[in-house]
């Protein structure tokens, strides 16, 4: 897939109040500082689409941006550590879950973790609750160019092996680099798959 366009949209706190659009909506979301917006800016080629920032928690709100005017880019705060206050943080959480939850034009959604840290108990539970309630996900390895392959690998067959106890199939998994670009292509052309397939189905 090329990214002919990319718009932003709209940022709002409710699911409600998203674009009215029947449009497929691929989520991307994850631990604060795990480097979200500069792989967004990397998939899509446009620098400074989502805003970076070297202090966590910077994304607060549903931010819908359109994609060659056929399907949209969701960025969402990320879940975990945040410099905010508690109710700050559950009023996130609120938000975050209902949009997973009552939002139908839910296509798929991005869980990104850092490819240099084991499995954390939140990224397991996040991904846990979404496949109990029937959301389709994959999961993104972020920062891949930080370190060796043979590390990379023992991290990701980490989540494989802890995923295959409670899943029958472990989600599709991509490994990424914003740094390098490495793994933009997979992940499109993953996107670009579901899309073609949807228009079949209509």
């Amino acid at each position: 897939m090329k990214i002919r366009k990319a718009t932003f949209v709209i940022s709002n706190s409710d699911y409600r109040k998203c674009p009215d659009s029947s449009l497929p909506e691929y989520a991307f979301i994850g631990r604060s500082n795990v480097g979200k917006s500069s792989l967004i800016n990397m998939l899509t080629g446009v620098k400074g689409l989502a805003k970076t920032s070297s202090q966590p928690g910077k994304t607060q709100l549903i931010n819908h941006f359109l994609i060659n005017d056929e399907w949209h880019l969701v960025d969402l705060p990320g879940y975990g550590y945040a410099r905010t206050s508690k109710s700050n943080r559950g009023t996130w959480q609120k938000m975050i879950s209902n949009y997973m939850l009552h939002r139908e034009q839910l296509t798929n959604v991005f869980v990104l973790v850092d490819s240099r840290i084991p499995p954390q108990a939140i990224d397991l539970e996040f991904i846990n609750f979404l496949g109990a309630n029937g959301i389709p996900l994959s999961i993104i390895f972020t920062k891949t160019d930080k370190q060796k392959q043979r590390e990379i690998a023992a991290i990701v067959n980490n989540y494989k092996s802890i995923l295959s106890k409670t899943w029958e199939e472990p989600p599709m998994m991509f490994l990424t680099s914003s740094a390098t670009g490495y793994g933009r292509d997979h992940v499109l052309d993953f996107i670009d798959t579901i899309n073609e397939n949807l228009k079949t189905e209509h």
